[in-house]
């Protein structure tokens, strides 16, 4: 079992450069990363959803686009 972080942090997508052509550049997503390390996502796009995923180091594996998107964290 993974340890627990002791609170929860909240972070964005950043995006140098879209390699979809859907989300464009810039903060493209706002997140959270729960306590137990599970993250929920939504995008800023007209293509807005909500996604979950299982820790921060899935979600980048995911959305990263081999470095052209980074997640910001806004706590620390």
């Amino acid at each position: 079992m993974t340890e627990k972080k002791t609170q929860m942090r909240r972070f964005r997508l950043v995006r140098s450069e879209d390699a979809s052509g859907v989300s464009g550049t810039g903060a493209v997503a706002d997140g959270v990363q729960f306590a137990n390390g599970f993250c929920a996502l939504t995008w800023k796009s007209e293509f807005a959803s909500v996604a979950i995923y299982h820790s921060i180091d899935v979600l980048e594996k995911i959305h990263g686009h081999e470095g052209r998107t980074a997640v910001e964290w806004i706590d620390e």
